[in-house]
């Protein structure tokens, strides 16, 4: 193995990305500059009409932190994934799925039935009240589109196609019903599968129908935000996209009600977007917008850096000035991670701003009562913190009461509560981990909705704690492994994101589309049924924590990553049965171990199989992610990895052959197969896509 010499992570990164980071300066206004008056000391204009460059080269257990799953396998080796590539294989998709209608129309043809799990929601990342009556909301699932309620939450619907990007980040509907919808999202996961999207929709129907009305390239949305009186003035936070700089990132508006899009704020380098926005509830020139500068390569992450911080515009985007320490807000710095700003809407003079650090641990809370022109930090609880855990950038809002400017909401792990501004101490309050959406009902005072890693619930008294309820019906929950009982086709198990391990029967063994029910787990990734005793069944937790259960997932014992030989495992960590006996199992960190007791022991069989760490040693990156037992002959084994390697032992790991045809590409291998009656043929599937433009 390559010796890996110490690093700082954070220090290597921006060495490396340097050459990413030299976006479009900003333009300092002065005499001369045609057209308008000298603005004040410490504002400047940006110059939207040149463009900026599109591309660039360049905790265990529950609550670990989230990873870019599946992005990373489509930025390996590259670092990054072009916005043509990725157009590019949405188009060749959609083109095997005609051509496979055409071939073989009977499948096409073929009816599928839902067997749900229609109980158990998935992250939401926005909220959006309609303006016709109480009890209608639109909300954003972060891999599902865009949902609605009529019915004050209980049951929700569909109001997105299935053929657009099911990745949605932000959500606003105008005075006027219109209902804008900005695809991507900003709140970096992928363990999650965080996805980026395809640019701003609209629709004037309600939902019914949506066009693309621009900003194709910007990766992801944060926030959107109307004039409370003009309906066709908008503003919307572009993120960009997380593995790519450049791009169309910033602040964007729009006068015509989405028609056209102008950038009214550009960040300092090419790697910085915006992420949060906020309007003055009396002057809806006064705006605030939060830019946060970070990008993600397959093996680390800088989620942070000189181009984060706090924009003020008193002049509806015309120009901006940065709140930084001589506002009391943190200085410029490589040290700055995402913020928050939030403007309580019953006191304009109250703005509050949170910070994350590039470590993704809470900073600080910052309280200003006189519009932004100071702030000033709070002594508060210390749960603030802790509910941040050390990924704050998953979050990155402030919600607050809108009749009542003390009472306010810190998403995190836990969603945190304070109703003295934060004077004191705030109090839990969460019903499920991970928050991320929030927005009270001006229509039927009292009434907030939440929505978070768990789906969408809600409270009729004001979002106090022990009040939430949750939706019945939400079918947008987040897939990442499922099998289905080979003795009872009816029991499946599947794994979810943020929703653990989740079984289809209950108790009573019968399966039901809206009993669907939990069996363990945390973030629920491999999930399998013994196919000759359905009673046992496996289910794993991010990182390869797994659990065996001998009674169909009533209870169950610890197997996998405690007893393991692996020093390091993916997100997603392979525990696979052996195809003649399921009493032997493989498991897969950056070794490979092998159970004959149903996983209950394991003994080490290989190596290290992968090349190494990456730029960060203590990221999970160099690890193998598919492990394929042959069922013609018990001692072949076909290993893959997330760096680009592919193994075969013909003796069950007394040797290893990496296979290295020239035809074999050096990207991330996603899975492996072997022909059922020769151990000689195998497939391999591989994920990347090219930075082509």
């Amino acid at each position: 193995m390559r010796e890996v010499k110490p690093l700082d992570p954070l220090r290597s990164a921006r060495r490396r990305l340097a050459a990413g980071r030299q976006g479009r300066q900003r333009t300092a206004l002065g005499a001369g500059l045609r057209g308008g008056s000298r603005p004040r000391p410490g504002w400047y204009r940006e110059s939207a009409a040149e463009p900026e460059p599109e591309t660039a080269e360049v905790a265990n257990g529950p609550l670990a932190e989230p990873q870019d799953w599946m992005n990373n396998q489509r930025a390996f080796p590259r670092n990054t994934v072009g916005f043509g590539a990725w157009e590019a294989a949405v188009a060749d998709a959609k083109a095997v799925g005609r051509a496979t209608a055409q071939s073989n129309p009977r499948v096409a043809a073929a009816d599928w039935n839902l067997i749900g799990p229609t109980n158990v929601g998935g992250r939401v990342t926005d909220v959006a009240i309609d303006v016709e009556g109480p009890g209608q909301v639109f909300i954003a699932a972060a891999s599902g589109g865009v949902w609605k309620t009529t019915d004050g939450n209980d049951t929700y619907e569909t109001a997105w196609p299935d053929d657009l990007t099911q990745a949605v980040g932000a959500l606003a509907m105008t005075p006027d019903g219109t209902l804008f919808a900005g695809t991507g999202e900003t709140n970096p996961g992928g363990g999650s599968l965080t996805f980026g999207g395809t640019g701003m929709y609209r629709s004037r129907d309600r939902g019914e129908s949506w066009q693309r009305v621009g900003l194709e390239r910007s990766g992801a949305f944060g926030r959107i935000v109307t004039h409370p009186r003009k309906s066709r003035i908008l503003y919307a936070a572009a993120s960009g996209h997380l593995y790519l700089p450049g791009g169309q990132r910033g602040v964007y508006k729009s006068t015509h009600g989405g028609d056209s899009w102008q950038r009214a704020l550009t960040g300092e380098n090419s790697t910085s977007g915006a992420s949060d926005l906020a309007m003055d509830p009396d002057n809806p020139n006064r705006l605030y917008a939060v830019m946060w500068d970070h990008q993600r390569t397959p093996g680390l992450r800088v989620y942070g850096g000189r181009g984060s911080g706090l924009y003020m515009t008193q002049n509806a985007g015309r120009s901006w000035r940065r709140v930084g320490s001589a506002y009391g807000l943190p200085a410029r710095s490589e040290d700055i991670g995402r913020m928050a700003v939030a403007v309580a809407p019953s006191n304009a003079r109250r703005v509050d701003v949170t910070a994350i650090g590039t470590d993704g641990r809470y900073d600080e809370f910052y309280v200003s009562n006189n519009r932004g022109r100071s702030f000033s930090t709070i002594d508060e609880s210390p749960l603030i913190g802790q509910s941040q855990a050390t990924f704050g950038w998953w979050f990155g809002k402030i919600f607050v009461d809108p009749a009542d400017h003390e009472h306010l909401f810190i998403p995190g792990v836990p969603l945190v509560e304070s109703r003295d501004g934060g004077a004191t101490a705030f109090v839990d309050v969460s019903v499920h981990a991970d928050q991320h959406a929030m927005q009270w009902d001006p229509k039927s005072p009292g009434t907030v909705y939440l929505g978070n890693d768990g789906g969408m619930y809600r409270s009729r008294l004001n979002g106090a704690v022990g009040t939430y309820g949750l939706s019945r019906y939400m079918p947008w929950t987040q897939h990442y492994t499922l099998d289905v009982g080979t003795q009872d086709p009816t029991r499946v198990v599947t794994g979810l994101q943020d929703q653990g391990c989740i079984r289809s029967y209950g108790e009573s063994g019968n399966s039901n589309p809206d009993t669907w029910n939990s069996y363990g787990c945390g973030d629920g990734l491999e999930t399998l049924i013994n196919p000759v005793n359905q009673n046992i069944v496996y289910g794993c937790s991010q990182y390869g924590f797994c659990n065996r259960s001998d009674d169909a997932g009533r209870t169950s014992t610890p197997i996998g990553q405690t007893h393991s030989a692996s020093g390091r495992r993916n997100w997603l960590t392979p525990l696979e049965f052996d195809p003649n006996d399921p009493s032997i199992m493989y498991y897969a960190g950056n070794v490979v171990d092998r159970s004959t007791d149903g996983g209950r022991s394991w003994t080490q069989i290989s190596p290290d199989l992968t090349r190494g760490v990456d730029e960060d040693p203590d990221y999970p990156f160099g690890t193998i992610t598919a492990v394929a037992p042959a069922r013609s002959d018990p001692n072949v084994l076909y290993v893959g990895t997330d760096d680009g390697r592919l193994w075969t032992t013909k003796n069950l790991g007394q040797d290893w052959i990496e296979l290295t045809d020239p035809v074999l590409p050096d990207i991330y291998v996603t899975r492996t197969a072997v022909s059922p009656t020769n151990a000689d043929v195998a497939y391999v599937t591989y994920s990347g896509l090219p930075p082509g433009q």
